[in-house]
């Protein structure tokens, strides 16, 4: 599927045409540049790497310049593969506008917050045990009993206990792009993206 790679400014809201007000999150999308063109023949699947977001050359490895100084583009910090159906070539520049228009549906991938270790309550909405009151110390956010016997005489897989919370990769399906802000390298789409502040999004058709 055609994409682009992104970051997350931040939350906002419009005013529709109808005037609703919507809530929606704000997308910086710079130029991506084609640095590969994989196909079946060579790699087994057809492909574009893109790139963006310039880095300094200290911050990578000789093969990672090499791999740009072919494509002759500067050295982009994330690269993402992406399928699209026209032909590209090494080089090329995509823009927000050329890739996606106002109205259609994109999906959005990213790295939710990392919350740490957290307990059963913030983790599941447990309720917790309960009150201080008959002899209860200390129980009010504790998970409570677990239900295994003698037989299992194991805990099973999955059960939801406490843990370490969020960082992960999510996907929200079906965004809807508000609006394109070509000159400023702006998407605005319906609704809400994982990741904090100035995270890295994958932006798909």
């Amino acid at each position: 599927m055609p994409g682009m790679i992104g970051k997350k400014l931040g939350m906002t809201s419009i005013f529709t045409e109808d005037r609703q007000m919507v809530a929606c999150t704000v997308l910086e999308v710079p130029p991506n540049y084609v640095i590969q063109v994989k196909t079946k023949e060579k790699e087994g699947y057809d492909a574009v790497q893109l790139g963006a977001f310039d880095c300094k050359e200290k911050a990578l490895t000789k093969p990672l310049l090499g791999h740009f100084k072919k494509a002759g583009v500067s050295p982009k910090r994330y690269l993402k593969e992406f399928y699209f159906e026209e032909p590209l070539e090494v080089g090329t520049e995509l823009r927000v506008e050329q890739v996606f228009q106002e109205g259609e549906y994109v999906d959005v991938t990213g790295i939710t917050k990392g919350k740490g270790f957290q307990g059963v309550v913030k983790r599941h909405g447990f309720a917790g045990v309960g009150g201080r009151t008959h002899g209860q110390h200390n129980r009010e956010r504790a998970p409570g009993s677990l239900g295994a016997a003698s037989d299992p005489s194991r805990v099973f897989k999955g059960k939801r206990l406490p843990g370490r919370m969020g960082n992960k990769k999510v996907t929200i399906l079906n965004l809807q792009v508000l609006k394109i802000i070509p000159d400023k390298n702006l998407m605005l789409v319906k609704g809400a993206v994982p990741g904090k502040r100035g995270s890295i999004v994958y932006i798909k058709k």
